[in-house]
């Protein structure tokens, strides 16, 4: 029954307009007509239980549109940071769908699938090289989420590249049947170093996911380019602190945060489909590392 609703949930994607949507929903999610704007945040608000207490403005009809009430601040406090010195945490809300050990250059995906490191760093042969045998986790993001993207770490920022591709839903149906699926999705392949060494953090778009932003470089998508392009920080000395944001998505999607060999074991060691918030503990390095 399983592959039935998986069938019917996955087949049409591969036939949907997929850019097209994803530009049709980033312009519905900037409506300021109060009535429409105001009734899309009740009617999402109550349908996907988003707690709007936490907002650091509650005020539904204080928003401009529907992509600022998504987007929203929290209040000071909504998501404490584990500050221990040798702990990583997590950098959104979600669910740690996958946590694996890299094996060689493989990332598991699913039973029968899996990618390659260097297919979702954008083929970036010698930067993916530095996270064979590395450690990778997956954290899903679903429409309730708080959708501000944090350091789960310090680190300096090095560069980002933007890789174009589908805009597949994100979800257990499309990850146990798109082959690749976080490899072909459209995503920003985000490097950073501390002295620890390196560590990636790739944000994953998706369908109806309406724009990808950071904090250094502003909206990335839409428009949605055919080519990769990359920006070099390298020379900008840009430090963020464990905790502090770092981007956004609008709508659902995935974080993907992957590790040299032996920098942080317990990052693939972590349950699937755990639970977690922004701030919380995710993994320590080993002491002594």
């Amino acid at each position: 029954m399983t592959k039935l609703f998986d069938f019917f949930k996955v087949t049409p994607q591969y036939f949907l307009p997929q850019h097209f949507l994803s530009s049709l929903m980033h312009w519905f999610m900037h409506i300021e007509v109060k009535w429409i704007k105001n009734s899309t945040i009740r009617l999402l608000t109550k349908m996907y239980s988003i707690d709007v207490s936490e907002a650091a403005d509650d005020d539904i009809d204080s928003y401009p549109h529907f992509n600022a009430f998504f987007t929203r601040e929290l209040k000071a406090g909504a998501r404490p940071i584990d500050e221990s010195e040798n702990c990583w945490v997590s950098p959104a809300d979600g669910l740690v769908s996958q946590s694996c050990h890299i094996d060689r250059n493989k990332i598991i995906q699913a039973k029968h699938y899996d990618y390659s490191v260097e297919a979702l760093v954008g083929g970036d042969i010698s930067y993916a090289q530095q996270f064979h045998n590395g450690e990778a986790a997956v954290i899903y993001l679903s429409p309730k989420d708080y959708h501000r993207v944090h350091m789960p770490v310090g680190g300096k920022l090095i560069s980002m590249t933007y890789v174009p591709g589908d805009l597949f839903a994100v979800n257990q149906a499309t990850v146990r049947n798109v082959d690749g699926l976080f490899a072909r999705n459209e995503r920003l392949v985000i490097r950073f170093e501390n002295e620890h060494g390196p560590f990636c953090l790739v944000m994953v778009g998706a369908i109806f996911v309406g724009s990808m932003e950071t904090v250094w470089q502003g909206k990335i998508t839409p428009e949605y380019e055919p080519t990769l392009e990359h920006w070099d920080y390298s020379e900008q000395n840009l430090h963020f602190s464990k905790g502090e944001e770092i981007g956004r998505f609008n709508m659902g999607s995935t974080v993907i945060l992957l590790t040299p060999n032996g920098q942080l074991p317990e990052l693939g060691k972590i349950p699937s489909a755990t639970p977690i918030k922004m701030g919380q503990h995710l993994a320590n390095y080993p002491e002594n590392y």
